[in-house]
């Protein structure tokens, strides 16, 4: 006999290799599609993103504010921002500052100076406060771009939340 005729071959017979033709199947359109996408592309889902705001709450620093990085790329990087208090006043020398507001209410101070401004880091200043801004509201949905050296300060009213994505974007 050749091997063709007669007895069947075992695997055949139980449908493993019927089995592991549909797993490959399966397999290889998903490879294909996660092999297709491009070096930097980055995507959160929903779900993703509410499980990861979820751990927020508990990762509040002493100015009430968490944040949860979601990555870096080249001359930009984007975080999850919780906050349950006013922020400081502050000034980023070299980036600007994208926040897409996603829930809660509160306001942005804008413009004017900080008269006790102390550099924190490298390329920022910060203070306790801003004089002569402008005071605008936030809202979820609502979207605020900010210019390097423009002094800006994030107020909520005590008892009040906010949340947001900050993208900060190198000058060029």
């Amino acid at each position: 006999m050749d091997g063709r005729s007669g007895s069947s071959d075992a695997r055949s017979s139980h449908g493993i290799i019927p089995r592991m033709e549909r797993r490959l199947a399966l397999f290889l359109p998903v490879a294909a599609a996660m092999a297709a996408l491009p070096v930097g592309y980055t995507h959160w889902t929903a779900h993703q993103i509410q499980d990861r705001d979820q751990t927020l709450p508990a990762k509040m620093s002493r100015v009430k504010v968490a944040t949860a990085p979601l990555g870096g790329w080249g001359n930009h990087s984007m975080s999850l921002v919780h906050r349950e208090g006013s922020g400081e006043a502050e000034l980023h020398e070299t980036q600007s500052d994208i926040l897409i507001i996603r829930d809660g209410e509160g306001s942005i101070v804008v413009g004017g100076t900080i008269p006790d401004s102390r550099r924190t880091t490298a390329h920022e200043i910060r203070g306790s406060k801003i004089s002569g801004g402008s005071e605008q509201p936030l809202r979820g949905g609502d979207v605020v771009h900010i210019s390097p050296k423009t002094p800006h300060q994030i107020l909520l009213e005590p008892g009040h939340k906010i949340d947001y994505f900050a993208v900060k974007v190198d000058a060029r």
